[in-house]
């Protein structure tokens, strides 16, 4: 993970619903959770939801499986890892 990789995700992951739906993707665990179980859970309207679902698939916070006519989305663990080793790499080096 480099900065600028960190910086983007840390961007999209700052607005208040895309947390809240990406938290609920790490919490449904690698099978996901379909668009409309997101949309129902956080009461977010299809098309508000799809606006951030693609912000957080474009930095690949997310992935997205079409399966039939349902939309699954999943949390990429790896990228989270990634990051979060990132964000604490030379924790408290030099510190007091």
């Amino acid at each position: 993970m480099d900065i600028q990789n960190a910086a983007n995700c840390l961007a999209e992951l700052g607005h208040q619903k895309r947390l809240a739906i990406y938290r609920m993707l790490v919490k449904a665990g690698l099978q996901g959770l379909t668009v409309g179980e997101i949309a129902r859970t956080l009461e977010i309207a299809p098309t508000t939801l799809n606006h951030h679902l693609e912000h957080l698939h474009r930095v690949e916070l997310i992935q997205k499986e079409k399966e039939g006519r349902m939309v699954w989305c999943k949390a990429n663990y790896n990228l989270m890892d990634s990051l979060i080793e990132y964000l604490a790499d030379d924790c408290c080096v030099g510190g007091k």
